[in-house]
């Protein structure tokens, strides 16, 4: 709701104050993340980056499952200290386990996250200024994403500039 009151003020600000018409423009920013060189590499690094880390998780947790199961086949022919000591390594390597997956890939604060804002910030940056180099070329006064927050329920074709940011990027922002 809020999204609409700020549109619609804008809208009537504009008619209000200014005898320009209000120009707005959208892009899609998936279909440029898509077909952009740049973000297609950063995905992809990130990509790599996931999975390497993935890899090393999934080894860590086979090697706690083996000892599990190992403990079990062994802990009633063991010795008491012996089972202590087993269990205390199989309960570090599930700590261990646990911390790994908390560093790595934790919502917001894991290493992947940071990584990806890493990654991405000189991605971002470049869309950025194409949108901005395409909105002033265009006399546009505001451009929307339709893929993110902003609820975009109708637009004409004829305002969309994703295709020409993606242009502006492919031959490089000047």
């Amino acid at each position: 709701m809020k999204k609409y009151l700020l549109f619609s003020s804008l809208v009537l600000l504009n008619s209000a104050f200014s005898q320009t018409p209000l120009k707005i423009g959208y892009v899609d920013s998936e279909i440029i993340l898509s077909q952009y060189s740049e973000a297609i590499k950063a995905q992809g690094d990130l990509d790599a980056l996931t999975n390497k880390w993935s890899a090393q998780l999934d080894s860590m947790t086979q090697a706690y499952q083996a000892s599990i199961l190992d403990y079990q086949k062994k802990a009633e022919t063991m010795p008491d200290d012996k089972k202590l000591e087993t269990q205390q390594k199989i309960i570090k390597m599930e700590q261990e386990i646990l911390e790994f997956r908390r560093q790595k890939f934790q919502q917001g604060s894991g290493e992947i996250f940071k990584k990806q804002e890493e990654i991405f910030a000189p991605v971002k940056k470049k869309i950025y200024e194409a949108i901005k180099k395409v909105a002033k070329e265009e006399n546009m006064s505001f451009v929307f994403d339709k893929s993110g927050d902003i609820l975009l329920l109708y637009a004409d074709e004829a305002f969309e500039i994703t295709f020409k940011v993606l242009d502006v990027l492919k031959r490089g922002i000047n």
